[in-house]
Parts: C-alpha cells; sequence; structure tokens
C-alpha cells in the first residue's frame, strides 16, 4: 500500500487528537476533490514497517494522548488497499486498547464487498459516500458533502 501523508497530531480529521494515514489509490475520482493527488495507487510513497511501527508508538505515547486512527485517502478500501488496511486496523485493535478508528470511503457501506466488510468491523466509525460538489457544505462536520453519512459502528475499548 502506497501512502501520500502521515500526520502523528491531528485535530481536523476526527474527534480529539489523532493520529491520520492518507492513502494512495481511489476509483471514485470526485470532481471538485480536495485531495486529487492520492488517486493513483502508484502514487505517495509505500508504506514501511518502520511507518508502522512509528504509528503504532504514537498512538501509544502518553505524552500526547491520542483518541485514535483516522484513514482517509485516496481511499482505504480501494480492492488494492484492503489486505493493508485490515492487517493495520486489527493490529490497531490488538496493540492499542482504547483507541478508535475513523475512516473515510467512497463506497456506500451497503455496497461493500466481503473482504471490506472485514476493515468495516474492526473500525468505530465509516464515513461513507462519494463526494458531491453540488452538495458540498463546509458547515458539516467529518464530511464533505451532504449525502455522504456517518456511521457509529461501535464503541472504542475503554
Amino acid at each position: 500500500m502506497n501512502i501520500h501523508q502521515y500526520y502523528p497530531v491531528d485535530i481536523i480529521n476526527g474527534p480529539g487528537t489523532r493520529c491520520t494515514l492518507f492513502v494512495a489509490g481511489c476509483e471514485h475520482q470526485c470532481k471538485g476533490c480536495y485531495n486529487k493527488s492520492t488517486w493513483r495507487l502508484t502514487s505517495g510513497h509505500p508504506f514501511t514497517v518502520q511507518q508502522e511501527e512509528q504509528l503504532i508508538a504514537d498512538l501509544n505515547d502518553t505524552r500526547i494522548p491520542r483518541q485514535g486512527l483516522s484513514l482517509s485517502g485516496g481511499d482505504p478500501l480501494h480492492p488494492a488497499n484492503v489486505a493493508d488496511v485490515l492487517r493495520l486496523v486489527k493490529r490497531v485493535r490488538r496493540d492499542c486498547p482504547g483507541k478508535d478508528i475513523w475512516l473515510w470511503t467512497g463506497y456506500l457501506l451497503a455496497e461493500l464487498t466481503a473482504r471490506q466488510m472485514q476493515i468495516v468491523e474492526q473500525i468505530d466509525v465509516l464515513i461513507d459516500g462519494k463526494f458531491i460538489a453540488a452538495l458540498k457544505d463546509p458547515a458539516l462536520l467529518w464530511r464533505g458533502s451532504s449525502n455522504q453519512v456517518i456511521h457509529y459502528l461501535r464503541k472504542a475499548d475503554g
């Protein structure tokens, strides 16, 4: 999996202080997307073992407590990202107790494949739906257009 950006301290992409990872690859290519540079799977750079270790350490760092992990992109549920994202969210669940996981995708919850649903089963909040420029609303919390839905799936441990 390729990534574009990792923010070890982020207060924009979800509630509280978070770690945020922007992955590469998006099939939706929504008109008006603010992150077009992430569309190609080959853009960005590989997500390394060292970066994963740093992400886990950051989530567990008590000096700057993080509420959880945010996954965006691109699209973390792009078929080419599913195996790596699934492994990562399972690791966060195992090694970072009490942290929540938020994920943004252009796919609709009702349309997800069984493999994509394995990721959804591990996360706390899913924001689904393509960005639609005509429905853009800067006043919306955690989403860009009014068609996108916030699905609260579970509460974090602890």
